[in-house]
C-alpha cells in the first residue's frame, strides 16, 4: 500500500482529489472537541442556565456550527461540494467544560470527515466569542475526528 498525501499531485502541487469514478455510499463521520472554562465563569454560566447577553450560548453555538458545516467547502479549499443529510450538533456540559460532538451524513463519493470537524470547531468557537467577556482563560482542547464509518476506511477512536 503506497502512502501518500491526497491532495499533492506527482509535481508536488495543491490538487482536489478526483472522485469521479468512486461509488456512492452512505457516510458518517463524528467528531468531538470540548470548551474548557475558568471554574467560577463555568458556575457563573451554569447558574444563568448558559444564557448570555447575546442570547444562549449553546443554541447560538449549534446553529452556527450547523452554518459552518454546510459552508466546509468554502473555508477548507480542497474539499468537495457535497449533498448533506444530516447535520446534528449536542452541546453538553461535563466539568467546567462544555463538551461539542457534530454527526453529518451524506450519500456521496466522498467523506464527511472535515464537515464534522469544522462543525465542532465553529460551534467552540462561538461559544468562546460569547463568553470571552467572563474570561480569556478558555480554552478550546480536544478537537478530533470520533468516527467515520463508509468510503474505503472506517474509524472508530
Amino acid at each position: 500500500m503506497e502512502n501518500k498525501l491526497s491532495h499533492i499531485d506527482d509535481s508536488g502541487n495543491a490538487t482536489m482529489v478526483d472522485v469521479s469514478q468512486k461509488e456512492i455510499t452512505a457516510r458518517i463521520a463524528i467528531a468531538t472537541g470540548k470548551v474548557v472554562f475558568p471554574q467560577e465563569v463555568f458556575h457563573t454560566l451554569s447558574a444563568q442556565d448558559f444564557l448570555g447577553k447575546k442570547g444562549s450560548i449553546i443554541q447560538t453555538a449549534v446553529i452556527a456550527g450547523i452554518q459552518a458545516v454546510k459552508r466546509t467547502s468554502d473555508l477548507i479549499p480542497l474539499c468537495h461540494q457535497i449533498a448533506l443529510s444530516k447535520i446534528a450538533i449536542d452541546i453538553q456540559p461535563i466539568g467546567t467544560s462544555l463538551h461539542i460532538s457534530c454527526t453529518v451524513k451524506c450519500n456521496e463519493r466522498t467523506g464527511v470527515e472535515m464537515e464534522a470537524l469544522t462543525g465542532v470547531s465553529v460551534s467552540a468557537l462561538t461559544i468562546y466569542d460569547m463568553c470571552k467577556a467572563l474570561s480569556q482563560d478558555i480554552t478550546i482542547t480536544d478537537v478530533q475526528l470520533a468516527k467515520k464509518t463508509g468510503g474505503k476506511n472506517d474509524f472508530n477512536r
